[in-house]
């Protein structure tokens, strides 16, 4: 017989091996507190489960429980590069410690109506990265299902959780870092991907923010393609401006950065700083090596499993731990 063709084991075959009735396997399987089953009955039932590899239906559990135990995660239509794979590992064992599992969807609204997506799967909960419309909350919740909506510098919308992710404490400690090390006219490399925006805006708020406080000028913003010879035309209209440090959007655009000022036959940081965000395992292989400021995934994905299992019982989440997320990693680089 072949894997297509198998059929499902079910609680039936298990009572059947056991011999015993499915609703004892039921009590069994389920730890269904007030059944008095013997050890060695228990025993027998574990066994010929194990021995089938039966697993509970996962729909028959929704039905029992009357909830799902699925956590879906909306990603919008982003590159999935290490620091959000690191985010979605982190959370997903974060949520499995709660007898949660994590279904990450990428893509955009495009590629399927929402609605499609979460009926699909009915979960607990949904975590999103961009807004919903009052009736796509109105409907979730009419099913159940807890909203969670990690949103980043936007105002609380009706009906759903806010998740604020501290993009803008980054923005600021890159700024703060490149200030306390004496430079006074700073610029910001933009990513050329209007995908990241969601990233980008309040990062470069938040450099904006360090500034104004410290009464410096700037930011120059300068869009960063990666790509040398674009980077080097951006590095040459810093330099031009008495610009000597740099806040990149991420890593990778502050290695683009670091190209352009070896192109050009200049020296980083002696000539330009640069500060990247992320921490890529690149950052420590650059030349210089790079100075980055990175999120703890591990603490932040702690803290978006509590506010899932705090939305799904309907109880306040707890508050961002800004102060135990944002590091500096200093190098050579600024």
């Amino acid at each position: 017989m072949t894997d297509r063709n198998r059929r499902r084991v079910t609680s039936a075959d298990v009572a059947r091996l056991a011999g015993v009735s499915r609703a004892t396997v039921s009590y069994v399987l389920n730890e269904t507190p007030g059944q008095t089953i013997s050890a060695d009955t228990r025993g027998r039932v574990l066994d010929a489960a194990a021995r089938l590899g039966y697993a509970p239906s996962a729909a028959a559990r929704t039905l029992r429980t009357g909830r799902s135990e699925v956590v879906l995660c909306l990603l919008p239509d982003w590159p999935i590069g290490p620091e959000v794979g690191r985010m979605l590992g982190n959370l997903s064992t974060a949520l499995a410690r709660q007898g949660l599992t994590l279904v990450a969807h990428p893509g955009n609204r495009e590629d399927r109506p929402i609605t499609e997506i979460w009926k699909a799967i009915t979960p607990a909960a949904v975590i999103a990265f961009a807004d919903f419309s009052e009736g796509e909350i109105e409907a979730m919740h009419a099913a159940g299902v807890a909203l969670v909506v990690a949103l980043f510098g936007r105002g609380p919308q009706r009906g759903r959780r806010e998740l604020e992710m501290p993009q803008q404490r980054v923005g600021r400690r890159q700024a703060a870092h490149l200030a306390a090390t004496g430079h006074r006219r700073i610029g910001y490399a933009y990513p050329d991907d209007d995908r990241l925006l969601i990233f980008a805006e309040p990062r470069l708020a938040g450099v904006r923010e360090e500034l104004q406080e410290r009464r410096l000028p700037g930011p120059a913003v300068e869009t960063v393609a990666l790509d040398p010879d674009q980077a080097a035309d951006c590095v040459r209209r810093w330099h031009a401006a008495g610009i000597t440090g740099v806040c990149a959007y991420n890593d990778e655009v502050a290695l683009a950065v670091l190209a352009g000022v070896r192109k050009l036959g200049l020296a980083a940081p002696a000539d330009l700083a640069v500060i990247g965000v992320d921490d890529i395992p690149p950052a420590r292989l650059a030349a210089p090596a790079l100075t980055t400021v990175t999120t703890d995934q591990v603490a932040m994905a702690s803290y978006l499993s509590a506010t899932v299992v705090a939305a799904i019982s309907g109880k306040p989440g707890p508050a961002v731990p800004i102060s135990d997320l944002i590091r500096l990693v200093r190098r050579e680089s600024a």
